[in-house]
């Protein structure tokens, strides 16, 4: 499972190497068609974590699990034979719902077969396999796109999932299922307004934040939304039941989960092109110094649950989100000149505190929810993630604009835009956990 989750999140940490690559590809992509290239994955994954969550507690784990590694494989290969933006896209969101069928299983199964003494352990041995698989994008993802084009990328992680799917059909065990509803409305609604809110944010530097276009997408955020809850108060069996946010654990893992990936995908869009435009680093170069960071969030959160036990889980949060904002707010000090040395600390203390903090979260979700919903509950903490990052990654994008890799701008040009962007950002975060820590038992 830890294979699983590594590979799906390496997939989405690779992608961000890629930004100078596919910027001077023949695709000739705009800055807002690579924001939309790197979120489709993420938007997809996001949009379908629940639903998967509950599919696979209908049909069985193993058999969904093997579906979504397919569905990632296949998507993959159509990357990789795309000759235009549209089709590159596409691509994306086939992965993208292959991952986000295959993610829930991968909780949700252990938390099934873990006795509940060795859940937390599991939880964050779970979550340290999200920092191995951001380790495994940065380099494995550097050394291709160093020495084989862009679609190099997709043919090496499509020839993962084709492996794992493999293990998977092998090892992987069957267990109980049960009669979970679909609710097929509650789906369309919630990919709806996930949809609906990225692309207004993704949209707004180019067509004007004031623009119809945009306004318009931000409202219908809102009223499906607003829907959704309506109509998942009416049914019998939601998808996910809007009730179970009066759980304090569960609204506060799952604003804490998210608000975490917001800031680090913030980071994962910028390390590279900062690196090989400032730098001068190779790609393959800039995949390995951005190890580090992964190392040091990997390191905490194996430590968290030691800490939690001997502090309980609101200290721990707490202080992983002021490590969290401080590394974010350490960014907006970062010139063109800055050493690499003093650059890698802003990404390792704001990963180190994500370390901290997701553990405890993440299994505040899980334990709000009973056993036998444990594959909705792994789907709520992993859309959390991925609608995290897909903000994340709109919100510095939209702050970059023009001055990305691609365009040719210069590395102080560059670095401004990072500064200002992560301003709003370190704010932003901070003034989300504070509600975090304030809703935690």
């Amino acid at each position: 499972m830890s294979l699983c989750v590594g590979t799906l999140q390496a997939m989405a940490a690779a992608m961000n190497l890629a930004i100078p690559s596919l910027a001077h590809s023949s695709l000739h992509p705009g800055p807002t068609a690579l924001v939309w290239i790197v979120d489709a994955y993420l938007i997809a994954f996001a949009c379908l974590l629940i639903p998967g969550g509950a599919l696979a507690d209908r049909l069985g784990r193993k058999g969904v699990l093997i579906t979504g590694l397919c569905l990632f494989t296949a998507g993959s290969v159509l990357a990789a034979m795309a000759g235009q933006v549209p089709l590159l896209i596409t691509g994306r969101l086939v992965a993208g719902a292959g991952a986000a069928l295959a993610l829930p299983v991968t909780l949700g199964l252990l938390m099934l077969l873990f006795p509940p003494a060795r859940r937390p352990h599991a939880v964050a041995t779970w979550t340290a396999s999200l920092a191995a698989g951001g380790i495994l994008g940065n380099v494995v993802g550097g050394v291709v796109l160093e020495y084989l084009p862009w679609q190099g990328l997709f043919i090496v992680f499509g020839a993962a999932g084709a492996l794992l799917a493999a293990i998977t059909a092998l090892r992987a065990p069957r267990t109980p299922t049960r009669p979970a509803p679909l609710d097929a409305p509650g789906s369309v609604l919630l990919a709806a307004a996930i949809i609906a809110l990225l692309y207004g944010l993704i949209e707004g530097r180019e067509r004007g934040w004031t623009s119809a276009l945009v306004l318009g997408s931000f409202a219908a955020a809102a009223l499906i939304t607003l829907m959704y809850v309506l109509v998942g108060l009416r049914r019998r069996h939601p998808l996910l039941d809007p009730r179970v946010f009066a759980l304090r654990p569960l609204r506060a893992g799952t604003l804490g989960v998210a608000v975490a990936f917001v800031g680090a995908f913030a980071m994962f869009y910028v390390n590279a092109q900062y690196l090989t435009v400032a730098h001068g680093y190779s790609l393959a170069l800039a995949g390995v110094a951005l190890a580090p960071i992964a190392v040091a969030m990997g390191l905490t959160s194996r430590a968290s649950t030691k800490l939690v036990r001997r502090w309980g889980a609101r200290p721990v949060v707490a202080v992983g989100f002021a490590a969290l904002v401080a590394g974010l707010a350490a960014f907006s000090l970062v010139g063109a000149d800055t050493p690499y040395a003093l650059y890698i600390l802003c990404p390792a203390l704001a990963l180190a505190g994500i370390g901290l903090a997701l553990p405890p979260l993440s299994g505040g979700i899980m334990a709000a929810l009973p056993g036998e919903r444990a594959g909705m509950g792994s789907g709520v903490n992993g859309a959390a993630r991925e609608v995290g990052s897909a903000l994340g990654v709109a919100a510095m994008g939209t702050a970059l604009g023009a001055n990305t890799a691609g365009s040719g701008a210069s590395a102080a040009a560059l670095s401004g835009a990072m500064d200002s962007g992560f301003r709003v950002i370190a704010l932003a975060v901070a003034l989300a956990a504070l509600l975090v820590v304030r809703w935690m038992d």
